[in-house]
């Protein structure tokens, strides 16, 4: 989608409280090499959401930073350079199969009730392909080279996670338009840019193990895993469009005050240790600890973030009202005044 989902908004709150509290820089890069989904002013809208919620970078793509490019579709260069790399340190190999033989190759696994993964066809062939590429400039894409035996690492929330290698595909880490994978540039630029925590979704958990072979295979240190569980609605179903509205630009233009949805997505899979409910960006970032993140699926729930939202409002003065009313109703030209004079009158009742 072309704004942020409320998860993302939970998820982006975790990083960049833990920066914060630890003297670090909350850094929001442009993940772009799919480009089958980019949305036409998506990034824009993104940047510009999380600035009206308060999260704002230490380095983005809009004010720079010591790493800068921050939007992968301008560091293209650098991921090619590591890809083959890879190649020659025998970590990767270049694959020249069709999409006719790949799909030809996955029907025949299946019908065997075999795992479908590439089959290393190329592996064995690399003095002819590589060749062929010099001299014919064969498209081709590079694969990472599955070790064989046990993956294993710590996530800091859920502890030490194995998984047998066997079972993971020999993943695509750059493609023959010379875009990289999300596996590949992920870890290039986390690497990179000195990023020392990776706090993301569970939905990331299955692709860690192929993140942490890619670190392997450079010989690079790997950073701390925080996986955390996902939004749920009222009746525990997964959190999607069908059912609430999930975009945070949804609520703020509903009249959501930005504090009281950063308080209320704090609550989502973490408590405050003394037990409170409402509580600043600020007093969140002191107490906010990895450690206590909790592993059940936190939920959403539109009805308590509108009680919460007048907890808000309750306590906000007069006048910081008065503008925020102003300002949403900026098209109907309301008397100023009046305005000011009602709100006494109905801010206990909001």
């Amino acid at each position: 989608g072309a704004d942020v989902h409320v998860g993302s908004v939970a998820t982006a709150l975790m990083n960049y409280a833990w920066a914060k509290k630890n003297k670090g820089q909350f850094v929001i890069r442009i993940e772009d090499t799919d480009r089958t989904r980019i949305v036409e002013g998506g990034e824009a809208q993104m940047l510009s959401t999380l600035k009206r919620i308060g999260l704002i970078a230490d380095e983005s793509p809009e004010v720079g930073g010591p790493y800068a490019p921050y939007r992968q579709s301008e560091r293209l260069n650098i991921y090619k350079k590591y890809a083959e790399e890879l190649v020659v340190k025998g970590k990767a190999y270049y694959c020249i199969c069709t999409q006719e033989r790949l799909a030809k190759m996955r029907s025949e696994q299946q019908a065997k009730k075999q795992v479908p993964k590439y089959d290393r066809l190329c592996l064995a062939h690399q003095k002819e392909i590589i060749s062929k590429i010099k001299s014919e400039g064969v498209r081709h894409v590079i694969r990472l080279l599955i070790p064989e035996g046990q993956i294993k690492f710590n996530d800091a929330v859920r502890g030490e996670i194995i998984i047998d290698a066997k079972n993971i595909d020999d993943q695509v880490i750059l493609k023959s338009d010379g875009f990289p994978t999300y596996h590949l540039g992920v870890v290039v630029d986390d690497h990179l840019m000195k990023i020392t925590h990776i706090i993301r979704g569970e939905e990331w958990l299955p692709s860690t193990p192929k993140h942490v072979i890619l670190y392997q295979a450079f010989g690079w240190d790997l950073p701390t895993f925080v996986h955390i569980s996902l939004l749920r609605n009222p009746d525990k179903s997964k959190l999607s469009k069908r059912k609430n509205p999930v975009w945070t630009s949804y609520y703020l233009d509903q009249g959501i005050l930005p504090e009281a949805l950063l308080n209320y997505l704090a609550l989502m899979g973490w408590s405050h240790p003394e037990g409170k409910d409402i509580f600043s960006l600020d007093e969140y970032i002191k107490v906010f600890d990895i450690k206590d993140i909790q592993t059940s699926s936190p939920i959403f729930d539109p009805v308590k973030l509108e009680w919460m939202n007048g907890m808000y409002i309750r306590k906000y003065p007069v006048l910081s009202i008065k503008y925020k009313v102003l300002e949403f109703y900026k098209d109907k030209k309301l008397d100023e005044k009046l305005v000011e004079k009602t709100i006494p009158l109905i801010q206990d009742r909001i």
